[in-house]
């Protein structure tokens, strides 16, 4: 399945993209994802303005939960590296958080020094309310791929979220 898409996701007439990293498949899918990402920070806006959130907010409102999904510890500073932010703008987030209700701030029951961040029960309530229909349109669209072409759509996502932090790292070396 080499075959290259235009931005539409619609196949052209004419030979398939080489599979090199420049091919006209890789560029298709390359605007595929750009949409896809565009839809969804659209998605996110709606839920950032009903409850006075900013992108940092929502940012960092995932990764606090996915650390706690993990059973991770999430600190001020872990935080502050995720969102490439400085412990300024990251104290002055995570304020704004806990004023919210959003958030707690503890000290770690295993070293006193720290600070750990937490997700309130009734922020993940809300968030599970506003993104239950996105998921459920989402199921809806995969339910046609089976569990082999779901594992390769899996490693897929793995693979460009990989490359695209690897991509910013150089970037951001420059």
């Amino acid at each position: 399945m080499n075959a290259s898409y235009d931005q539409d996701g619609e196949a052209p007439a004419g030979p398939h993209g080489s599979g090199s990293p420049a091919s006209e498949g890789d560029v298709a899918l390359g605007k595929l994802l750009r949409r896809l990402n565009v839809e969804l920070d659209r998605f996110n806006v709606l839920f950032g303005d009903a409850h006075g959130l900013h992108h940092t907010d929502l940012n960092a409102l995932v990764a606090i939960l996915d650390a706690a999904n993990r059973r991770e510890p999430m600190t001020p500073s872990r935080l502050a590296a995720e969102l490439d932010l400085s412990l300024s703008a990251t104290t002055a987030l995570l304020e704004r958080l806990e004023s919210l209700g959003h958030i707690t701030r503890e000290r770690s029951s295993t070293d006193r020094r720290r600070t750990e961040l937490d997700i309130h029960d009734s922020a993940r309530r809300v968030g599970g309310d506003f993104y239950r229909p996105l998921m459920r349109e989402l199921g809806e669209a995969w339910h046609e791929f089976s569990d082999e072409q779901r594992e390769t759509i899996r490693r897929f996502l793995l693979a460009t979220i990989d490359a695209t932090g690897r991509a910013r790292e150089t970037i951001a070396r420059r």
